[in-house]
């Protein structure tokens, strides 16, 4: 078995995959579908909002883990809030499968629901919470990755299309509709977009703030329904 490790990683297959699964918060976020490796700057960010969801104490709250990959957002939601509820949604049949590992991995099962679907097509209800990591990397960044995340990590979780924006702005035109009065969003983007983003988001929203990851670098935006 050693041996095989060895040769995978030789071939330039990130350490997590061989491995077989991640740390993200107080969760263990298996990896077996090779999802998008979960990144320290969503970690990083996640942990801000959480904090935020405790001081609120709202009861019977829901939230949305959108281009859910792994799973990890909504996971670690789960695990740190005890009386919140997550819905998961991905397009790729496969994330489906890797979510539905991680919430029975780390005991949140009962409390998530995990819908297959092209962004907001297939969910209905509104939200308090809704979390979004959309594809954002444009296509000439994707030349410039690193080979293990190029060749290993799944392009469609990567890639937004010609300028990284396809899914933001899809995300942004549809959230409204998704989103309870007085409910928040959070959405990652790449750091060089946030002129772009700011540009994108409509007046329609209170206190949008964007926020910054652990190396100072622009990562995340969030805003607030008008009440």
């Amino acid at each position: 078995e050693n041996i095989l490790e060895e040769k995978r990683l030789q071939k330039g297959e990130p350490l997590d995959y061989v491995i077989g699964h991640v740390p993200f918060l107080d969760t263990s976020i298996d990896l077996l579908q090779k999802p998008l490796i979960p990144r320290g700057e969503t970690e990083y960010w996640i942990e801000i909002a959480i904090k935020e969801m405790k001081r609120t104490k709202k009861k019977q709250v829901r939230a949305l883990d959108i281009f859910a990959g792994s799973g990890c957002i909504g996971v670690a939601v789960l695990k740190s809030i005890p009386d919140m509820r997550v819905d998961f949604a991905d397009i790729d049949s496969n994330m489906i499968e890797q979510i539905k590992i991680n919430v029975k991995r780390n005991d949140v099962a009962s409390r998530a629901r995990v819908i297959r679907s092209d962004g907001f097509q297939n969910m209905k209800g509104r939200y308090d919470y809704i979390f979004a990591n959309p594809p954002y990397v444009n296509a000439k960044d994707m030349q410039k990755l690193s080979y293990s995340v190029k060749d290993f990590e799944p392009e469609r979780a990567l890639f937004g299309g010609k300028d990284g924006l396809f899914f933001i702005k899809k995300f942004l035109l549809e959230v409204p509709k998704f989103l309870k009065k007085g409910g928040m969003w959070y959405m990652e983007f790449g750091s060089l977009q946030k002129r772009a983003v700011e540009k994108l988001i409509q007046k329609k929203w209170r206190e949008i703030e964007f926020l910054k990851d652990q190396y100072g670098r622009w990562r995340v935006v969030r805003a607030q329904s008008m009440i």
